[in-house]
């Protein structure tokens, strides 16, 4: 996939940059959300993201949870910033779907 692919499906969620604290810069020039910033926005959906590298596929997985620990959603990305801006990018079109 790519973070290039991750960043393409944040931003098509509706997510903006105009605040770039903790954010970093694809080398495209685009910002998006260090792993902190991407718990931190978790924690204001309500929802618990974990990170893990998976040695066996040499890949990094992104789950979340809701408060009360039920699974929501996973990913798995190449690089952890990949796994979580994509995570990030899911949980909001979940979200965005079950208020419609």
């Amino acid at each position: 996939m790519g973070l290039d692919v991750a960043i393409d499906e944040l931003y098509a969620t509706g997510w903006s940059a105009l605040d770039s604290t903790g954010c970093d810069y694809h080398v495209d020039g685009r910002s998006y959300p260090t792993i902190d910033r991407v718990q931190r926005e978790f924690s204001t959906l309500g929802l618990t993201l974990t990170l893990r590298h998976i040695q066996l596929f040499d890949c990094h997985r992104a789950e979340w949870r809701d408060d009360g620990g039920q699974p929501l959603g996973a990913v798995v990305g190449q690089t952890p910033e990949e796994a979580a801006v994509y995570a990030l990018s899911q949980a909001r079109k979940a979200m965005s779907w079950s208020t419609h």
